[in-house]
């Protein structure tokens, strides 16, 4: 099945929204879990209030530049338990590799 941009943008919206909620949660891990540009990453994250989903960047006191990670302050109205339950089949559609444990 070919997806469209649309759907694979929400999907990786979505699955991205997750990671950082489960804690996978700066650019640099998010592009290690996904395999992703860190552009794209970067995109994705910024995207996120799109689908008023409130995410916001917590700098880690004490680190210069930008060294922190991403917090979901607000789901709007994407339900996480979905996201959660769904997680896998939108980690394997979007054809993103396993999650380490």
């Amino acid at each position: 099945m070919t997806l469209s941009k649309t759907r694979t943008s929400f999907y990786r919206r979505l699955y991205v929204a997750h990671l950082v909620a489960t804690g996978t949660a700066s650019v640099p891990a998010i592009t290690a879990a996904t395999d992703m540009p860190r552009r794209t990453a970067q995109d994705t994250l910024g995207a996120l209030g799109e689908l008023d989903i409130l995410c916001e960047f917590k700098h880690t006191t004490g680190e210069r530049h930008n060294i922190g990670t991403y917090v979901i302050r607000d789901w709007g109205p994407i339900d996480p338990s979905w996201v959660a339950a769904h997680a896998e089949r939108l980690r394997a559609t979007l054809g993103y590799p396993p999650r380490s444990r």
